[in-house]
């Protein structure tokens, strides 16, 4: 039995202390500042309420997405499998883990790879940008894209993570011209994605400079990686380090329109404090593509595939019903105009 690594180790934790520990933002996810306007007379049929899409030559059928969250272990290996095969009975998309600890230990790859439980879903790979400055390159990136067969490749931004880690990784120095190479050489899209404390105006710019597919803001108001690697702290320092930031970070409805206002083309994917499909629409009709979850979905799949699955029928129901409350048959009619600011 082959030793285990220190990165390993740390993906276990996460997955103890999300499972396990209030890891939560002191921040909002901004989106309970919105409200629909109710339609008495929708004029729909509900059993009529259109929630595909198409997105990179995929066709969803609803907007979700489960948010990339683990991999590199054997319980991962597990919930990931499970995840996927609730995302194909469903037809939504689905992000993995990062995939560092399977590149460094290729006997982990396996852990990652859950094209034959979905070989239809719409399906992202996932590698720290970071590690574009401490030897990797678009032969790694291609590796992550090629080890899952995935069809667009996460690029994740975590600099706060870094800092208040034991031993992260904090050169993020030069990056945003090694991202924009990685796009330019990739054969699939690239997306970025913060992994839960928002994209201000500044990086969307950035990133749109860089020539990525799409930006996933992972804003503030869900999972804090500052909690939860306060919860997984060697010492006490290091401990009251990462307490300090649980306030930190854009909420997703504010990082949502920061995009939209730097970069109005850019394709959005929004996550971070999500709760149900009510968020994801309203999501949507502030300009986002997707909705990403990730803590609902980890829950349910630490359960079984039935679980997993039944809290994304959900999700998609949530959002057909506040469709239809708002008078909107079709995904593209989800517009701004039908929220009102409270």
């Amino acid at each position: 039995m082959s030793k285990v690594a220190p990165i390993d180790q740390r993906k276990a934790d996460h997955i103890k202390i999300n499972l396990e520990q209030d890891v939560r933002s002191a921040l909002t996810s901004g989106l309970e500042k919105y409200r629909f306007t109710h339609e008495a007379l929708p004029e729909l049929d509900l059993e009529r309420i259109n929630t595909t899409l198409s997105l990179f030559g995929k066709k969803l059928n609803s907007p979700i997405l489960v948010s990339s969250m683990t991999g590199g272990t054997d319980a991962a290996k597990t919930i990931n499998m499970r995840l996927a095969e609730a995302a194909q009975e469903c037809g939504i998309a689905m992000g993995v883990g990062s995939q560092r600890a399977a590149i460094e230990h290729p006997e982990q790859a396996e852990s990652f790879q859950v094209r034959k439980a979905a070989p239809d879903i719409l399906l992202f790979a996932n590698l720290g940008a970071v590690q574009l400055n401490h030897g990797y390159g678009i032969d790694e990136c291609r590796k992550a894209v090629e080890m899952i067969q995935a069809d667009a490749l996460y690029l994740h931004l975590n600099p706060l993570q870094e800092a208040v880690q034991d031993a992260g990784d904090t050169n993020f120095s030069g990056l945003a011209k090694k991202i924009e190479e990685v796009c330019r050489k990739l054969e699939v899209p690239v997306i970025a994605k913060e992994v839960g404390w928002g994209i201000s105006e500044r990086t969307a710019k950035l990133l749109a400079d860089c020539g990525v597919s799409a930006i996933d803001v992972a804003g503030a108001g869900g999972t804090s990686w500052s909690q939860v690697e306060m919860h997984r702290a060697p010492d006490e320092f290091t401990r009251q380090l990462a307490g300090t930031f649980v306030g930190w970070g854009i909420p997703t409805a504010e990082s949502i329109l920061n995009v939209r206002k730097a970069a109005p083309e850019m394709t959005i994917f929004a996550s971070g404090g999500i709760k149900d499909g009510l968020d994801i629409a309203k999501c949507i009709a502030l300009g986002a593509t997707l909705g990403g979850m990730a803590g609902q979905f980890l829950k349910a799949a630490a359960i079984s595939t039935e679980n997993a699955a039944e809290a994304m029928k959900l999700t998609k129901r949530q959002i057909e019903v506040t469709m239809f409350a708002s008078g909107v048959g079709r995904l593209e009619d989800l517009k701004a105009e039908k929220l009102i600011a409270i």
